[in-house]
């Protein structure tokens, strides 16, 4: 392959203004200016240039971008615009008839010897050609050869016109593939480019699937059928959602959230599967969501599923597994895009598309490069700020649909004199465009089909400071087990450090501030604000959040302060006279949307103007879990209640989901805080025991989000070929005002580690000894924590690793021993 540029060119031809890729000049049209920027970015590109074909001119040249390495093909055939073609998308899809490479071909040729000449004869081959041409629309358009015979010239004129490039009129698209077998019998060559081969493809799969669904699912009897599809029954508007997917191919589902997107996207890979050959699918999510997916495929259609982790090597493993469904997320888009395409999915299935706030990145640019024949993308909030968002989700579903950014934008941002953006015109024309393959309804409208309640558990994955927590914590509740099976008794003490053992597990499974307030990793109150932001599109909607600790509140709070979103706290430690204002401004104040309350509020109110509950975690007793949803699924609900339950995946929490009647011990207030006397015995101890060991024994194996993954914080570059580390989750860093979480004893961090929390302890006691005095006011500021129940007060004191504990221990020890020697 040899190098060329478009820099030779000849010096008779003066220098064109350099333009402005922001400003449009006054004096060109917007197609102008859009042809000329294309022009003047080609003519300063040093791509690599090979001519594949034959003709030194008008032939297939390959253009290497040495720098992404995109490799493309460009067809010449003239030197104007709309005569020659190339693979980019830019070109297939900005309407202007050429592109930077097209551009940077025609600058070489043009400096070559007899170039002139070449392009004022034009291109006369003696096959003729079929190909698609995007203006203002696509056209399928018809150039006939020197050697074209008479009748074969008549057939073209009936169908695409007498113009030299003539188009095909929609109606008329059928008769195609009978031209094409026409013309072969007239013995003459005509070549079809594979990208109208494709478009025909597609509108002969689409009037398949048309009449397919409708002999399958045209009745009463075969809706009736479709219901039932699934292990649980589908409402009309979700069967709607389906036969809408599948009938269209490339679909955006942007339906409110709580309708059911993901039901409605299973549902659709389901017929598809069942009916139209789709052996492969690719779910593609955020990180935290992963799970949830697996989970709810297996749940609603019975089938297993992938998740894709771990190293490269694990993941092309992975990937040569034969799977029906594959569950990966936006960050390994990029670096396994080859091992995609190597599977090459029939389906593929984009959840929460507006999580990609920038769709410039290397995880959207990649999602656009997956090639499939169907796409579901579902997103509750398809256009969150800017109408640029929109355009880019539409483009991975049609990348015509909108046509060009640059004309829609011309056409529809309206801008100031200073030419910033302040608003959008004709946004009811976008709507009518996208009609035909986005579907959105609101709740408002399919009110009468909703149930009274749903319930939904989440399960999302635990970041690798919480599994470390989390590990050390089991290991001690496990061998406390072991001790019980082997004696069938435990001392107090035993009996103590089980109880708080148990409970740092279920803390930290929210985040590790719960622990240890120096730090905050955890991906529940990230995943509660991203499903906030989602409900709160629709300005009538509040929801009620519990968390049995006061903790869990502030690292809520930070997130929804940071987004502007308006909330009350309530927990025992609020006075009994403040509390009817709380209520009042939750349900009075428009702006209040979030009621964050602990089970101090799961009891005697009545918050119905609310429709959403989230909890944060789960209690271990059923009958608080009903007490806190009853605050607003009660008489007066005027709307359907959807309940969420975050669920820590591979944690304590999901060893609870499986053991409902894990309850008669633990009910009286054991772990729910609001029993004084912990000591166990006889049967009780013997009950107890057995629930402990049932609910850490379906503690599933635990992956963690790595610190990319984390919503909100950035994802970090794609790791070269070969740089990749077998071990992704090796390094935490350090988040802001955070410390590492484990360290060897003897380094650094371990001293800081020490004295922190020593120091930490002496904090905490002296709040503590302060309650006594002010026990309001103490636990307002998180040091104790009330019994709703009882009303006791118990001093709450994160334990530290077990390491730094030992120590602690020690230097108390050194430390009463120096005070003994002061007392002789």
């Amino acid at each position: 392959m040899n190098k060329e540029s478009s820099s030779s060119e000849g010096e008779k031809k003066p220098r064109e203004k350099k333009l402005s890729r922001t400003v449009p000049p006054s004096d060109l049209s917007p197609v102008e200016w859009q042809r000329r920027l294309r022009r003047q970015f080609g003519r300063e590109q040093n791509f690599a240039l090979e001519n594949v074909g034959h003709d030194p001119f008008f032939s297939e040249f390959r253009v290497v971008n040495p720098l992404s390495g995109s490799v493309y093909r460009v067809e010449i055939r003239g030197a104007s615009p709309g005569d020659n073609r190339c693979t980019c998308p830019d070109f297939r899809t900005n309407e202007l008839g050429t592109c930077k490479h097209i551009e940077f071909v025609l600058a070489t040729l043009e400096a070559r010897p007899g170039a002139a000449r070449a392009f004022a004869t034009g291109y006369r081959p003696p096959f003729s050609e079929l190909f698609l041409k995007n203006d203002r629309g696509l056209h399928v358009c018809f150039r006939a050869g020197t050697e074209c015979p008479p009748a074969v010239v008549a057939e073209a004129r009936r169908l695409f016109g007498t113009e030299r490039d003539g188009r095909i009129a929609p109606e008329l698209l059928g008769d195609v593939e009978g031209f094409l077998a026409f013309v072969h019998a007239q013995g003459h060559e005509i070549r079809a480019d594979d990208d109208v081969l494709d478009f025909l493809a597609a509108r002969r799969d689409a009037r398949f699937r048309e009449e397919r669904l409708e002999a399958l699912f045209g009745d009463p009897e075969g809706r009736d059928r479709l219901s039932r599809l699934l292990s649980v029954p589908l409402y009309p508007y979700q069967v709607e959602g389906a036969l809408f997917a599948v009938r269209t191919g490339r679909v955006l589902i942007g339906d409110e959230m709580g309708l059911g997107k993901t039901i409605q996207a299973i549902a659709a890979a389901e017929i598809l599967a069942r009916h139209f050959g789709v052996t492969k699918v690719l779910v593609v999510c955020p990180t935290s969501l992963k799970y949830q997916w697996q989970s709810e495929i297996h749940k609603f259609a019975g089938r297993e599923s992938r998740v894709i982790s771990g190293g490269r090597a694990v993941r092309e493993k992975a990937f040569r597994e034969e799977d029906f469904v594959k569950i990966t997320n936006y960050e390994k888009l990029s670096p396994d895009l080859d091992l995609i395409a190597g599977w090459g999915p029939d389906l593929v299935i984009v959840d929460e598309a507006q999580r990609v706030k920038n769709w410039n990145t290397l995880a959207s640019r990649a999602l656009k490069r997956i090639d499939s024949p169907y796409a579901i993308v579902l997103t509750g909030t398809p256009l969150e700020n800017k109408l640029e968002e929109l355009i880019s989700i539409v483009q991975f579903v049609d990348r015509y649909r909108l046509g060009p950014t640059w004309k829609l934008l011309h056409e529809h941002q309206v801008k100031d004199e200073h030419g910033r953006v302040v608003g959008y015109k004709g946004l009811e024309k976008i709507g009518q465009t996208l009609a035909p393959v986005v579907l959105r309804r609101k709740k408002s409208e399919v009110l009468g089909q909703l149930p009274e309640r749903t319930d939904q558990n989440l399960l999302v994955p635990m970041t690798l400071p919480q599994i470390r927590i989390h590990e050390e914590n089991a290991e001690i509740v496990a061998s406390i087990g072991n001790r019980w099976r082997k004696t069938g008794y435990l001392s107090e003490v035993d009996q103590r450090r089980l109880t708080c053992s148990l409970q740092n597990m279920r803390m930290v499974c929210n985040s590790t501030y719960l622990i240890d307030p120096e730090t905050d990793h955890g991906v529940k109150a990230d995943e509660l604000v991203a499903l906030l932001d989602g409900l709160f599109s629709d300005p009538g909607t509040k929801a009620v959040v519990f968390s049995q600790w006061t903790r869990t509140h502030d690292i809520v709070i930070r997130r929804l302060d940071a987004r502007g979103i308006g909330s009350v706290s309530f927990h025992g430690g609020i006075p009994s006279d403040r509390r009817p204002a709380l209520v009042e401004r939750f349900r009075e104040d428009p702006d209040c949307r979030v009621f964050l309350s602990t089970d101090a509020g799961s009891t005697g109110l009545n918050l119905q103007h609310a429709s959403v509950l989230v909890n944060m975690d789960l209690p271990w007793n059923p009958a608080i879990l009903e007490q806190r949803i009853a605050r607003i699924h009660r008489m007066g609900q005027k709307r359907p209640v959807q309940i969420v339950n975050f669920v820590a995946k591979g944690g304590i929490e999901e060893g609870m989901l499986g053991l409902l009647s894990f309850k008669q011990s633990l009910s009286e207030g054991i772990l729910d805080g609001g029993a004084g006397e912990i000591s166990l015995g006889g049967s009780r101890l013997s009950r107890f025991m057995k629930e402990i060991e049932d609910v850490t024994g379906k503690i599933g194996s635990v992956e963690a989000v790595a610190p990319g993954e984390e919503i909100g914080t950035p994802s970090p570059p794609p790791v070269g070929e070969g740089e990749e580390k077998t071990e992704p989750f090796e390094e935490i860093p350090l988040q802001e005002g955070g410390r590492a979480p484990s360290e060897g004893a003897g380094s650094p961090g371990a001293e800081a580690d020490l004295w922190g929390a020593l120091a930490g302890l002496g904090s905490l006691l002296a709040g503590a000894l302060a309650a006594v005095r002010d026990p309001e006011g103490a636990e307002a500021k998180g040091v104790v924590e009330r019994d709703p129940h009882t009303g006791r007060v118990h001093v709450k004191i994160p334990l530290p690793p077990p390491e730094i504990a030992v120590r602690i221990g020690e230097a108390l020890g050194a430390l009463s021993e120096v005070l003994k020697g002061f007392g002789k």
